[in-house]
């Protein structure tokens, strides 16, 4: 992943956001799983980059808020507009021209969802599902690059796009932010592989340079699933986060357990969020 407070590759997750019913539960629920607090930091701390991608609503008008991680900005809290609106996290991909990633992700089978919108200062956003139902966010920085830290205790640290459509998905992706992709672990079968991981356009395809997966739907999910990317936090013990989640009111979807990137559960909140905590310390 490229440096924080520094420009983001084209295709890399610079910013992410959790919509919920109710974001005072939301605050609470997060500031002690993952040690946030929220706002901005005080203004003599804050760098020229008010706000937050993908919303054009004010802090002082109560309907978002920003996580901050040590004064750091690491995620934004929104409370639902409507009730009938998904409660999940949702991850934003950079992009330095909104409107022509807007025009790839048409003519490669996907839609938009919101049309590429300037966010006061901060920059354009925009939002849209690929070929397999899944949904994920745009940012075209201006004022804000977005992560001003990742991959420590309590930042994000990955994302992966579940899906059930293997192989539109994966040309989606290709044709849209031009990844270069890699099968995960053993693929030495010649099978289509289960787990893709993506890299930069331009990068090579290997673990340092990896910003994000593609993984599959199978017949352990409900069949009621629906294709979506999950977001992964930084935990320093993933069994005292799975323990802290399930007594704030939240619960364990799965795990926790050992893969060769370190210990990962996926997690729902306690107003149904999922997300994924992994502790890169204990990584084979």
């Amino acid at each position: 992943m490229v440096a924080v407070e520094g420009a983001f590759a084209e295709g890399t997750p610079c910013w992410t956001d959790a919509m919920l019913p109710d974001l005072e539960a939301g605050k609470r629920f997060y500031g002690e799983l993952f040690g946030w607090t929220f706002g901005d930091p005080p203004a003599a701390e804050q760098p020229d980059r008010p706000g937050q991608p993908g919303r054009s609503d004010r802090p002082g008008q109560g309907s978002r808020t920003v996580a901050l991680l040590g004064g750091r900005r690491v995620a934004s809290l929104v409370r639902k507009p409507d009730g009938r609106l998904p409660t999940v996290w949702t991850v934003y991909f950079a992009t330095p021209d909104a409107a022509a990633t807007a025009r790839r992700i048409r003519a490669a089978g996907g839609q938009l969802v919101t049309e590429p919108e300037a966010v006061g200062p901060e920059g354009v956003a925009a939002t849209a599902v690929d070929p397999g139902g899944a949904v994920f966010g745009l940012w075209q920085p201006e004022a804000l690059a977005g992560f001003e830290a990742v991959r420590e205790p309590g930042s994000y640290v990955w994302t992966e796009v579940c899906t059930r459509e293997r192989e539109p998905v994966d040309a989606f992706y290709r044709e849209v932010f031009g990844y270069v992709m890699y099968p995960a672990g053993d693929e030495s079968t010649g099978e289509a592989a289960d787990i893709m991981v993506w890299a930069p356009r331009g990068e090579p395809a290997d673990d340092e340079h990896a910003v994000g997966s593609r993984t599959m739907i199978d017949e352990t999910y409900p069949v009621e699933m629906p294709a979506h990317f999950l977001v992964h936090f930084a935990v320093a013990d993933c069994d005292a986060a799975v323990r802290t989640t399930v007594r704030l009111g939240g619960r364990t979807v799965d795990g926790p357990q050992d893969t060769p990137f370190g210990r990962y559960a996926v997690l729902a909140d306690n107003q149904g969020a999922r997300f994924g905590v992994l502790d890169t310390s204990t990584a084979l």
